[in-house]
């Protein structure tokens, strides 16, 4: 199981260009057919990362899980009407919001604008939680990386598996593998990267071509 932004598509400072190189799609599908399960469970929605990664064999959990959790739609609108109100362009999905500052000229004064954006949200009674230069606001459902990769080896009755992801919300999904009979997680280290990653990882490699590399020894 996978991260999708950094871990298998190198991160690009417009997110609508990331994509997975065709090396990396080519033995994603390889181990599609070798595996009991290849997944994607990604910040973005499923779609736009099934998009991403472009290996429709494979199956996608979008918005860090929520996508799985019925009681998410309604706070939908309500999310939405708080993004399209902050001071902040917001990258709307269907069940969250997302302030990204990558390309902001002053990361610091960026940052510190979305310390009241999330300020207010948390006031809205929505959860915040921030990733690599961005800042997400999530309904207050307990939905995530952890309870994503719960649901996937539960449904499909495995009991040993590796992830391999980029950001802080990884380390939620390193944690679905406690207690299983095999779990290797991978952490993709950047000078982004949280120190927590790479803590918790069994693996570090520096990159998604890295873990392309490590990948093929599958």
């Amino acid at each position: 199981m996978f991260d999708v932004d950094g871990t298998l598509a190198p991160i690009v400072p417009n997110p609508d260009d990331a994509r997975v190189p065709d090396a990396t799609r080519g033995e994603l599908r390889r181990l599609a057919a070798r595996y009991g399960l290849v997944a994607c469970v990604s910040g973005r929605t499923g779609e736009v990362a099934r998009a991403i990664v472009g290996v429709p064999e494979l199956t996608y959990v979008g918005e860090h899980g929520l996508e799985l959790d019925p009681d998410a739609d309604a706070w939908a609108e309500r999310i939405r009407t708080f993004a399209a109100r902050a001071p902040w362009p917001a990258e709307e999905k269907p069940l969250t919001a997302a302030f990204h500052f990558r390309t902001a000229p002053d990361r610091d004064a960026a940052r510190r604008e979305l310390e009241q954006i999330e300020s207010n949200a948390r006031e809205a009674g929505f959860r915040t939680r921030w990733g690599r230069l961005v800042l997400e606001v999530l309904p207050p459902i307990d939905a995530s990386k952890r309870t994503a990769v719960t649901h996937l080896l539960e449904r499909k009755g495995l009991r040993r598996a590796l992830y391999a992801g980029d950001d802080a919300t990884d380390v939620d999904a390193f944690a679905a593998l406690d207690g299983l009979e095999l779990g290797v997680r991978v952490a993709v280290v950047s000078p982004e990267a949280p120190e927590a990653l790479r803590k918790h990882a069994d693996l570090v490699v520096d990159s998604p071509a890295a873990l392309l590399e490590l990948l093929t020894q599958l």
